[in-house]
């Protein structure tokens, strides 16, 4: 028994000391490289034959330095902690309007609606030319929309030029604290389905959830609800873990995070009792989806408490802290990775193995698990984010629409619209007739908006292939014919795209009168996805896609 006793104590004592040998190591180690870098810094800047700016040669190397880690693992210099806090929050001091740049200016995109733009008589397609008397001529979104920002209470004096006017207009405005809505618009799908729309989780956005579901369960008559998350990136974990209690009972796993430091293993589950454990539930998903997103849906996946439809989700499964440092500087670090209720991580990307040109892998499907969703056992993955019960096509626009919004013709015409109509009819009923779109056809008679087709770049591609191979002489004919038949065909892209270009047409032009609230609105009328999920949870599919029953191919 001694011997024992003595070799346990032996045994202890090694392993302390090769515990104590690896710390000491590793702190060795951290204190050299600091010490080189400092002495590279120094000496850098002291020798290098042109001036150097030391805090932007300093922000170089911090951001080169967690660019090798993962892209959420970001320094934040006090000067961008307002950006930070809006992230986080949904409130910023300003005036409250979307802007985009055009030409040599920055316009106003769309003010909000009930903000200080709006109250001021900003209107959407006021070109900004000066804030408070200086010319802002050549600047960016970014550097125009610091000029707007500042501390609430303060006024702005803002010179703008508006289309179909000669003179300009200066505003005074006076900014507020600006909060974005998290749910920019609810409302009834049709008798029984509501919608409710959520676009990121700031620390009201389990709140103003459950205010739309109460609103319309109570006021409205829903029975069933379409919960839209599409083009939600995350934020808070928290906020998801109360949403997903909206529907879950209380004491229910929600999410587990596991990190290398067991202070960040942490099991959260739902604190409160369901507002409704039986609704019917289907959940929007996207590309852009991911992380608070990808935990509501993929819990209410894995309980089988709803069915979600759309397209493959980010795949963001990694958790961040904020960690204080000098100077009101900020850390946002990744910490730990999130596992949702049936044990799975939804994380994409393998940002420890990288390829010669660092860029980081995706998880390769030879790593791929899979998982049993807890009441039906039906089969679910990790890995690759939230696969959707139903996946929807992907829709595709055309290059002519691309063109036309991206060179702003679509927003300058509704700009012109807006000018010569005083009212619309609500946003779900508005349609543009044949006469106006006639007028858009005419507006767009002196513009530039030349595009080259995908056929176009395919048949350059291959005449200069066959010069190289000398097959071209003698095919000069057949190559000048094929190209005069595509640009003939391109001219009617205007009318053979009428019904895509229409919808973007009528969905600015409601945001005209109607702002973000009114876009969404109008937007539901042709959205294919919101029409997949009315057919299932207005039909048998609902119930046999959460038993694991259902049959994709009835037809």
């Amino acid at each position: 028994m001694k011997k024992i006793k003595v070799y346990l104590i032996a045994l202890g004592i090694s392993i302390s000391a090769v515990l104590s040998y690896g710390f000491a190591d590793n702190y060795f180690h951290i204190s050299k490289n600091l010490d080189i870098f400092s002495s590279l810094y120094k000496e850098l800047n002291t020798y290098y034959v042109d001036e150097t700016q030391p805090g932007d040669l300093m922000k170089t190397a911090i951001d080169a330095m967690l660019q090798s880690l993962d892209p959420y693992t970001n320094y934040i210099p006090e000067s961008d902690i307002e950006d930070f806090r809006f992230m986080t929050t949904g409130q910023y001091g300003g005036i409250g309007a979307l802007i985009h740049k055009d030409s040599n200016f920055v316009v106003i995109s769309e003010p909000y609606k009930g903000f200080p733009a709006y109250r001021a008589g900003l209107k959407a397609g006021d070109v900004i030319i000066k804030i408070d008397g200086k010319s802002i001529k050549g600047k960016n979104t970014q550097e125009v929309s610091d000029f707007l920002k500042g501390q609430a209470g303060t006024m702005v004096k803002i010179t703008v030029k508006r289309p179909g006017t000669d003179k300009s207009i200066e505003k005074e405005v006076i900014r507020e604290n600006i909060k974005i809505d998290e749910v920019p618009y609810y409302g009834m799908l049709d008798n029984e389905v509501g919608y409710i729309k959520l676009v990121s989780f700031t620390q009201t956005a389990a709140k103003s959830f459950e205010d739309a579901f109460k609103d319309l369960k109570e006021n409205h008559g829903m029975k069933k609800l379409v919960f839209d998350l599409r083009g939600n990136g995350g934020g808070l974990l928290m906020e998801a873990v109360k949403i997903v209690n909206a529907f879950v009972p209380k004491g229910k796993v929600v999410v587990e995070t596991k990190g290398k430091r067991e202070e960040w293993d942490a099991t959260y589950r739902t604190p409160a009792e369901p507002i409704d454990t039986e609704i019917p539930v289907v959940i929007l998903v996207n590309g852009s989806s991911a992380s608070a997103s990808e935990i509501v849906s993929g819990a209410l996946q894995d309980y089988d408490r709803g069915v979600i439809v759309g397209k493959q989700t980010f795949g963001k499964g990694l958790v961040q802290q904020t960690r204080p440092l000098s100077y009101n500087a900020q850390l946002k670090v990744t910490v730990a990775k999130y596992y949702i209720p049936s044990g799975r991580c939804i994380q994409k990307v393998d940002y420890s193995h990288k390829d010669v040109n660092g860029k980081a892998k995706n998880i390769p499907d030879s790593m791929i698990h899979s998982f049993k969703t807890l009441v039906s056992k039906r089969e679910v993955f990790d890995g690759k984010g939230i696969k959707p019960d139903v996946i929807t096509d992907e829709r595709k626009m055309s290059k002519i629409a691309q063109v036309l919004m991206g060179k702003q013709l679509i927003f300058g015409f509704a700009t012109e619209y807006a000018l010569k109509h005083d009212s619309i009819s609500e946003p779900k009923y508005f349609e543009l007739d044949d006469d106006t779109y006639a007028a858009f056809k005419n507006y767009l008679s002196d513009k530039d908006y030349s595009y080259q087709t995908e056929s176009e770049r395919l048949l350059e591609k291959l005449e200069e292939t066959a010069k190289k191979e000398k097959y071209y002489d003698g095919a000069e004919e057949e190559y000048a014919d094929l190209k005069l038949k595509i640009a003939e065909d391109k001219e009617d892209d205007l009318d053979k795209f009428s019904d895509q270009i229409k919808q973007l047409l009528e969905n600015e032009i409601v945001s005209r009168y109607y702002y973000q609230d009114g876009r969404i609105e109008q937007s539901l009328n042709d959205d294919e996805d919101v029409q997949k999920a009315l057919e299932i949870i207005n039909g048998a599919a609902y119930n046999e896609i959460l038993a694991g029953t259902f049959v994709k191919e009835k037809e």
